[in-house]
């Protein structure tokens, strides 16, 4: 295990160019960004001739400390500019498109609140090392846990793995590499993971699956829901999960480009589907669910949305392409407990921060995931 030391540098907050009109599938109300964005947040720490790789996995554990898994490092052609920044793309390297270029070191580090490296987790490259595919999906950690085990879902083995949260050993692994399956102890590349406030877990096994299973705190199958089709509680793509006040389970679909709503029942091992909010969307990525509405990333713009518990949409703010601030793929956003967000480019290849801006209607902004009191 590395560990960086390195005096604080403040990075320079900009603001995100306004764009308040219709564009591709945008719809609703459509205004400003409610967050300024930190140019160059993510302090390069590759060994020359390498850059970040695509950052699928974000998640603030505090505003200081953000757990971080990328889809390896980025080969770089040669030379690299003297004022390389760290990322692929600015070289105009898509790093999800590009996987010659992707090798399987430094999948997970840790930063602080200034993007610096505080751990890099390189003792763990061989929980992806030999992928073919993207390896790492999803990084999370449960509210309810003490221990603040860290959950990575690798979707080409097909795994899940927890981890202790200082990273220094995996201490349990679920499925079997690189044999999927759809039973109670196998998966079909699972791409997230939600905990409930009664201690059960939820596994979006949900590329080749379509479904959501359903176990107890020892992760024992205690059933499943959802499956493949395009009816009512049916999903083509489940990329993200995110968990309500009263019981709600959100499930993005993103081949079926829509959210669908669930809420548990007095039986543990049944969750039932309540309604579809959001359709048509175009490649919806990731969502963080509040105390009343939820917000989602989404393609086709690039955008943020926002949405009621009863499909109503509230605001769309629209995230621009052009570098440096820009974002091809908000694939994984996350909060931390001051309210900045961190959201994880799998195409550019980084993570930015974002800011409140001074003033900002506090409703426009998004909180951290919500936890049951």
């Amino acid at each position: 295990m590395q560990y960086y030391f390195k005096p604080v540098i403040i990075g320079l907050a900009l603001v995100l160019t306004s764009q308040i009109y219709a564009q591709g599938n945008a719809r609703g109300t459509i205004g400003e960004s409610p967050y300024n964005v930190i140019r160059h947040w993510a302090d390069p720490f590759q060994e020359d001739g390498f850059g970040f790789g695509g950052n699928s996995g974000v998640w603030a554990e505090s505003a200081d400390r953000i757990i971080i898994a990328q889809r390896g490092e980025t080969v770089l052609p040669h030379p690299v500019p003297e004022d390389f920044p760290g990322y692929a793309g600015v070289l105009g390297i898509n790093v999800l498109r590009e996987t010659n270029r992707r090798t399987w070191q430094n999948c997970l580090y840790v930063v602080n609140g200034d993007g610096e490296p505080i751990e890099v987790w390189d003792h763990l490259d061989y929980l992806c090392e030999g992928s073919e595919g993207p390896g790492p999906h999803r990084v999370r950690i449960s509210p309810y846990d003490p221990e603040k085990r860290i959950w990575l879902v690798n979707e080409t083995f097909h795994q899940i793995y927890v981890i202790s949260n200082d990273g220094s050993e995996v201490l349990a692994t679920y499925g079997e590499k690189l044999v999927p399956g759809d039973d109670e102890t196998h998966f079909g590349r699972p791409q997230d993971v939600a905990f409930l406030p009664d201690g059960r877990i939820l596994i979006a096994d949900g590329l080749d699956n379509h479904r959501v299973m359903i176990m107890d705190n020892d992760m024992n199958y205690l059933g499943e829901f959802g499956g493949y089709g395009d009816g009512p509680g049916q999903f083509d793509t489940i990329h993200a999960i995110g968990i309500g006040p009263e019981g709600r389970i959100f499930v993005l679909d993103r081949a079926g480009v829509e959210i669908n709503l669930f809420r548990t029942t007095n039986d543990p091992a049944v969750i039932e589907f309540e309604r579809s909010i959001g359709s048509p969307l175009t490649l919806p990525l990731d969502i963080i669910v509040n105390e009343d509405d939820f917000w989602i990333t989404d393609l086709g713009p690039l955008r943020f949305l926002n949405f009621d518990f009863e499909g109503n949409l509230k605001y769309t703010w629209l995230v621009p392409l052009e570098l440096p601030d820009g974002y091809l793929e908000v694939h994984t956003f996350t909060v931390d407990p001051e309210g900045n967000m961190i959201g994880g480019d799998n195409q550019y290849g980084r993570s930015q921060k974002f800011v409140p801006k001074p003033g900002v209607d506090a409703d426009l902004l998004i909180e951290p995931p919500w936890v049951a009191p």
